[in-house]
Parts: C-alpha cells; structure tokens; sequence
C-alpha cells in the first residue's frame, strides 16, 4: 500500500512511501481491540471509590426507643443504614481495575486499528517536522494546510519534539504522540492519523 507524502504547507511532494501490508492491510481482529481498548480504560480507572460502612459512622450508640409498644419497627442506633446518615450496606471500597493482557494481543490490536485507519483513508503521511520554537500558530497553520480543520487529529512522530509538543498543547482536537506511545484506543478515538516519514518507517518495523 503506497501513500503520498505531503509538506507542511499541504503540497504534494512527489514522493510516495510504502505501508507495511502486514500491519496496515491485514483483516482487523475485533475482538483484541476491544481486550486492549478496555485494558486501557480499566487502568486508567483510579478506583478510590469509598462509602463509609456501620462501623466507620460517627453517631451516638443510644438505643433510640423502646424495644418493643410502639407500634414500629425496632431500631437500634442511628448508624444502621435505614437512618438518613446511616452507613452504607455493601458500599463501594478502593480497589484495583487493571488486567493483565498479552503482547502478541496488544500488537494484534494496534495493528488492527491501523488497518481499520487505513481501510477509512484516513492516514495523511507528510515530511518529518522540525520546529525552530514552539509556534502554536505554525501547527495550526499545518492542520488548516492538510484540510483537518475541526476533526480530531493525532500527529505521530517517531521521537519526541519539544517544540511539536509544545506547539500543538492548545490547539482543540490535535494532539501529538510518539511511535512507542501510541496505543490501540489513541488511533481509534482519532479521526486522522498524520503520520510523518520517519514514523511511518518505524511502525512498518513493530
């Protein structure tokens, strides 16, 4: 699979650069990506969640009314949970999300996602980026030029630019990564992979 590779200003260069076909035009296995995809959001999860329980609850230990001629219901202290203030019965506690996953899965995945980009035409590969300084109106300037004005852009790079990073922080729905960072769930939420030389040269290695 041949693509074109474009400048900064959006210009044709006249260059094409391969696409590895076992990466970028294999038949995407659904099921990895959503293990990985799923992974990814089950670590991100900080799982502090915490209700107090009976016996966590601050409250007096008096006996609130006569066992027994009331009529009602009996009742002990205002810590059971059927009092407003009460403690929680089987309430949430802290705990861990995060799973373990395969890497020949994960590998599966990301290429599957890959695929799936490509499969949309939805890959732009242009010349590697060097910023002088960090200009977010340079970055801007290079989105409008590859016509990806108001769609959520992942730029890729195959080794981390301060400046590149620096320069796309405000802009809303583009952000940049790096070959080694980029995951199964970072290609699918984006639009538009905007793939530089270099980077496209890794990825065919992974």
């Amino acid at each position: 699979m041949e693509l074109k590779i474009y400048n900064i200003k959006g210009e044709d260069t006249g260059k094409k650069i391969e696409l590895n076909d076992e990466i970028f035009a294999i038949e995407p296995n659904d099921h990895a990506i959503y293990l990985d995809v799923k992974q990814f959001m089950a670590n991100n999860r900080q799982g502090t969640h915490k209700s107090k329980e009976r016996n966590e609850i601050a409250h007096s230990t008096r006996k609130l009314k006569k066992q027994k001629g009331t009529g009602g219901a009996r009742c002990g202290d205002l810590k059971a949970p059927i009092f407003v203030g009460g403690g929680r019965v089987f309430g949430p506690r802290p705990r861990k999300y995060d799973f373990k996953l395969n890497k020949k899965v994960k590998s599966l995945a990301r290429k599957s996602a890959l695929a799936y980009k490509a499969k949309e035409n939805a890959i732009v590969v242009i010349e590697d980026l060097s910023f002088a300084a960090p200009r977010t109106k340079e970055f801007v300037q290079l989105v409008n030029n590859l016509q990806l004005t108001d769609k959520k852009t992942v730029v890729v790079l195959n080794e981390p630019n301060p400046n590149v990073f620096l320069s796309a922080r405000n802009v809303v729905k583009s952000s940049v990564s790096i070959v080694s960072e980029l995951n199964t769930y970072r290609i699918l939420d984006a639009q538009n992979l905007v793939l530089t030389e270099s980077s496209v040269a890794a990825i065919n290695n992974l």
